[in-house]
């Protein structure tokens, strides 16, 4: 199987494509690095397998190059972290919604597989937990830029669906839940690299706000197992919603406290307010817990991989990033 990856070059497409060549598939990837880096390619980048287009999703011309050929499709490309998203929420809806479409269209013009990324954030302030993917959504205010990436998301899900329903495009939605692990930065407000890099250094961890509000962190290793199981079953799971995660809940604080522990640092830690760390009006979600049953169920899905490995993971990736 040919597979294109959109977002190649980014934290979950990089650790997709080594996955999918390790499987034996070949992987077209597609990046416009604004976000993403070559450097998460390195393993990739010179495998017979794998081709790679440095280009915008949201022109044709590189994209139409990239699915030439392709078998399936799996569109990561995206505008995330909340520090970006509040920077630029026009980019944000460009991307994710524009981009989104055009990456939907070209799949639909050839009735290729396709797996779309989106996220937990569509939940909006969650009513019931765990989340389910039948739950209604009920997002903010369009005057609160966080808003623009879960508006986008969940417009990406209807789009998608109704390509599913009336022109019988096989197409998967993953509502992924707080993927972690290597290759994740912390530029963007991902707070597991934040945090890891704080302790390193020995500098106090900036917990935001009183640190009650919790997170499932699933391992980018059993998000990618998720995805090809997804490709794989296709024809078992097209026009379905799948949440994609590991429900156990941390505290932020505890996570916080945790980093501390597995990094043997002597870093304390500060409480900042939301309103000193993000503009006016800002919402923050205080919980996120998805429920699993359906992936379970359609994927034999079961996340593996605990907190601590991955935190272990990441605390030697950036610890050999240092001393490089």
């Amino acid at each position: 199987m040919k597979v294109l990856v959109t977002g190649a070059a980014g934290f979950i497409g990089s650790h997709l494509t080594d996955h999918l060549l390790a499987k034996g598939h070949a992987v077209a990837g597609i990046d416009d690095l604004s976000s993403g880096s070559l450097d998460n390619l390195t393993s990739a980048i010179d495998h017979p397998m794998f081709t790679f287009v440095n280009g915008d999703i949201r022109n044709r011309g590189p994209l139409d190059e990239s699915i030439a050929g392709c078998d399936a499709v799996v569109h990561l490309a995206a505008r995330i972290g909340l520090r970006m998203i509040l920077q630029s929420p026009l980019q944000t809806l460009e991307v994710n919604a524009r981009g989104t479409e055009l990456v939907l269209e070209a799949a639909s013009r050839q009735s290729i597989p396709i797996v779309i990324a989106s996220t937990s954030e569509v939940y909006g302030y969650s009513l019931r937990f765990p989340s389910n993917e039948d739950d209604p959504i009920s997002i903010g205010s369009p005057s609160v830029g966080r808003w623009s990436y879960a508006c986008a998301k969940a417009y990406d899900e209807f789009y998608a669906l109704a390509l599913h329903r009336e022109r019988d495009l096989p197409v998967v939605v993953s509502r992924l839940f707080n993927t972690v692990g290597t290759r994740q930065t912390g530029r963007y407000g991902m707070v597991i690299p934040r945090l890891v890099a704080q302790a390193l250094s020995g500098e106090p961890l900036t917990v935001y706000g009183d640190g009650t509000q919790t997170r499932c962190f699933c391992s980018v290793k059993d998000v990618v197992e998720a995805i090809l199981a997804q490709l794989e079953r296709i024809e078992d799971v097209a026009g379905e919603v799948i949440n994609i995660g590991n429900p156990v809940e941390t505290s932020i604080l505890d996570l916080a406290h945790l980093v501390i522990e597995r990094t043997r640092s002597s870093s304390t830690i500060g409480f900042v307010p939301f309103g000193e760390v993000y503009p006016a009006g800002f919402d923050e979600i205080m919980r996120r817990v998805p429920d699993i049953a359906k992936a379970a169920r359609l994927l034999d899905f079961a996340p593996s991989i605990s907190l601590e490995e991955t935190l272990d993971d990441v605390i030697t990736s950036l610890t050999a990033e240092q001393a490089a």
